[in-house]
């Protein structure tokens, strides 16, 4: 089946499900299937594309601090944000999803509610047809988790700087559900991605949201990073 076909399909499968919504929630007709908010194509989309003029990975790690991981006391998800912050009027969750679904992404305003793409953590490739499908099939990752960020230096970083961390779309990646709860805090010492043509790009990830925002690595991380990028010497940062 042809990407042009599936597309029509994921479309047409996302319009029964309004209309069956819209049967049983006649008087929300107004709310419902709003235009597209062009806005989704979020500016950070550069993220996901390689600039040639970018410093490599090996370059920018070796540029980070080495050292031991500060306690986790005081660590809670609300010392970075409180919920995904809502940009131009669409969250920034949609936003991100949007990004990784590119042009088979089915919007419903700014709801992704259908749409397919190559999931980079296990490398699978995956099609959702209704935004229930999308709620448990995906979760938004944060590549630096944020309880390794606290103990790695942003629990000395203002505020504002910690915000950053959070909702950065650098730091951001729309994956598989049961694959990031996997993965949960670690760091690449104790984590990577089963999908081993991603490893590359994930730990070159890492080091450019670490570097961006002055957090260190562990000795046994940085040893981990150096053993990926050894296959792939020249992959670029990102986003430095």
């Amino acid at each position: 089946m042809n990407l042009k076909l599936r597309r029509l399909i994921l479309a047409i499968s996302a319009l029964i499900g309004v209309v069956i919504w819209l049967v049983t929630n006649s008087e929300s007709y107004e709310t419902v299937f709003t235009p597209v908010n062009e806005d989704l194509d979020y500016a950070a989309t550069a993220v996901t594309e390689a600039d040639p003029n970018a410093p490599l990975a090996t370059e920018i790690l070796e540029r980070l601090e080495v050292k031991g991981r500060a306690p986790k006391t005081g660590y809670t998800r609300e010392e970075f944000y409180n919920g995904w912050p809502t940009v131009n009027g669409c969250s920034l969750r949609q936003r991100i999803i949007k990004r990784e679904f590119g042009e088979s992404a089915v919007l419903d305003g700014c709801n992704v509610v259908a749409g397919e793409y190559e999931e980079p953590y296990t490398g699978e490739y995956k099609t959702f047809v209704a935004k229930e499908d999308i709620s448990k099939g995906i979760q938004i990752d944060h590549v630096v988790a944020l309880s390794d960020a606290w103990q790695k230096g942003a629990q000395y970083l203002s505020n504002e700087v910690r915000y950053n961390i959070a909702t950065d779309p650098l730091n951001l990646l729309a994956v598989d559900a049961a694959a990031n709860e996997k993965k949960s805090d670690g760091d690449a010492a104790t984590w990577l991605p089963s999908n081993k043509k991603f490893r590359c790009q994930y730990v070159a990830r890492q080091v450019s949201v670490k570097y961006k925002y002055t957090l260190w690595v562990t000795e046994a991380e940085k040893e981990a990073i150096s053993k990926v990028l050894t296959n792939c010497p020249n992959e670029p940062a990102i986003g430095v």
